[in-house]
């Protein structure tokens, strides 16, 4: 007899789908990411998620600014680009017990004085959500709670309560009856997503998703997800720091790779208004190994500092190791250093580390790191007020780096009195008391550095 309910295979990665199962995905060419899901009883057509107004001309359309709504927390609403927007979709992924849940309640308990609010939770009862609101000291706060992760059940309350803001914890958990698919699986993940994000665009709610993630880090469910939603934000932090970072990878309202840093108290995540001296808590010694970078998080200008490690090398092939940089460019400038410093570590071992747990991404860094490695290699301490930046090229030239004017205004408002760019940045007129040294080749930079101790 032929079966009733029909079957095919999703893939985890892009959710193409396929009639029979295959080792390697047809659409994406991934390799074991098909799983077997039931079919749909039958085909639907959906809506757009934007209103069909016909063909316009640009010129005739009437831009508006769109109006922030603060979430009480200023390193929140400044990631978001000054705050929520009304129809917006914020999708907040990170790892478990990273704070995601705790942030948001205390959003809400902040925005519920003055306008309506929802809590959907599909995790945690209603007695968990008031235990660490009161862990919080936010009980008092007159939040709606709703424990339910059927979508149709969700739809009718957000109709009906009609909040400006409401969270969904966690998308991951919910469900439509229209698909026989279990709850997490890459075709229900889709579909309640662009429902709610439709619910939201129609009715002007300010929707709050939470995402899981990977043993990779990276958002669980299909690549679509983040191309629905309007803004994706990734909860970074280490587990052994009770400092948090929120960094946005995709805003539709406001600047990328912004960055908001927070301290986890017994009273929930406070904003650290100056993350510079949070990460410059250096020992008043003067050490080898030790460079302070200027870098640049969005439209902040971030002082961290950046330790190296250089020592001999126990086995036949020596390590390149790297916390909060990429291991690649290390190697790359090692290279860089030895062809046009004249300074080998082929036969060392290079440890780096950005202290306090911030990961930096971009080159303004490349220039810090090899200081700190010929203060390792050479055992020579730099001074205690320089600040380094700038990006190194294959060919031994110091490129310049955008912001390069904030970055100095920061440094010397830290104190810093002595700061090693690219010449190309140098100012005009220098900060008050702070020497500013301008350099085009990594030679000159060693130059400089070797006439200071």
């Amino acid at each position: 007899m032929a079966k009733d309910t029909k079957t095919h295979y999703v893939c985890n990665e892009c959710g193409g789908q396929t009639s029979k199962w295959q080792g390697q995905c047809p659409h994406c060419l991934a390799w074991n990411t098909l799983g077997e899901s039931l079919a749909e009883a039958k085909p639907r057509r959906f809506a757009g998620l934007a209103d069909n107004t016909g063909v316009q001309r640009l010129t005739e359309v009437q831009a508006r600014e769109v109006e922030r709504i603060a979430t009480g927390l200023p390193e929140y609403d400044r990631v978001l680009g000054g705050g929520l927007v009304e129809g917006g979709v914020v999708l907040l992924g990170g790892d478990p017990g990273i704070g995601k849940s705790t942030l948001l309640l205390q959003a809400l308990a902040h925005l519920a004085g003055s306008l309506k609010t929802l809590y959907v939770s599909g995790e945690e009862s209603a007695d968990q959500i008031a235990l660490r609101a009161r862990r919080l000291g936010v009980e008092k706060a007159d939040i709606p709670l709703l424990t339910e992760i059927r979508l149709e059940a969700i739809l009718s309350h957000l109709r009906d309560e009609r909040p400006r803001v409401a969270v969904i914890d966690s998308i991951q958990t919910i469900y439509t009856e229209q698909l026989q698919s279990a709850p997490g699986s890459v075709a229900q993940v889709r579909e309640c997503a662009q429902t709610l994000t439709r619910q939201a665009k129609q009715t002007g709610v300010c929707l709050i998703l939470v995402g899981h993630v990977t043993k990779e880090g990276t958002l669980a469910g299909p690549r679509v997800l983040e191309h629905i939603v309007d803004t994706v934000l990734y909860f970074e932090g280490d587990t052994g720091s009770s400092f948090r970072l929120i960094r946005a990878f995709k805003n539709r309202f406001g600047a990328v790779n912004e960055l908001g840093v927070f301290a986890m108290t017994d009273k929930g995540l406070k904003g650290v208004a100056n993350p510079s001296a949070l990460f410059l808590t250096r020992d008043e010694r003067d050490v080898p190994g030790s460079c302070v970078v200027v870098a640049q998080e969005g439209t902040r200008p971030l002082l961290v500092e950046i330790q190296a490690l250089v020592d001999s090398t126990q086995t036949p092939n020596p390590r390149r190791l790297s916390v909060g940089l990429d291991t690649n460019r290390l190697a790359m400038l090692l290279a860089v250093l030895h062809r046009h410093g004249g300074i080998a570590c082929y036969d060392q071992d290079v440890f780096i580390n950005a202290v306090g747990g911030v990961r930096i991404t971009e080159p303004a860094a490349d220039l810090a790191v090899l200081t700190a490695v010929v203060s390792s290699i050479r055992d020579k301490p730099l001074p205690h007020k320089l600040a380094v930046f700038g990006e190194v090229g294959l060919a031994g030239e110091i490129r310049p780096v955008q912001r390069g004017q904030e970055r100095l205004k920061e440094a010397a408002k830290l104190g810093f009195n002595r700061i090693l760019c690219p010449r190309a940045n140098l100012p005009r007129q220098s900060p008050p008391g702070v020497e500013v040294k301008g350099v085009g080749t990594l030679g000159e930079a060693l130059d400089y550095l070797r006439g200071l101790g």
